[in-house]
């Protein structure tokens, strides 16, 4: 459990919104990081957009990537 509670993805801005409901189709579920995360609309856009940056650049492949996001959350001994 988070020590600081995520935001309802029903009543986040339309843009989180939008993003939560992408992740539930391809996870189930909205990531516990990305509702904290939404807390504050201007670091979730800025956490996307490195996302977004890290996928477009090609430079990292989207399995290695999934590798990498277990590993870290592991190491912070994160459900994931």
């Amino acid at each position: 459990m988070a020590r600081i509670e995520g935001v309802k993805p029903d009543e986040a801005d339309g843009y989180a919104r939008k993003v939560f409901a992408a992740q539930a189709d391809k996870w189930g579920a909205p990531l516990l990081n990305h509702l904290l995360h939404a807390r504050r609309p201007t670091i979730f856009r800025g956490v996307r957009a490195m996302w977004t940056g890290i996928e477009a650049s090609g430079l990292i492949d989207g399995r290695l990537q999934s590798l990498i996001n277990r590993r870290v959350a592991a190491l912070n001994n994160c459900e994931f």
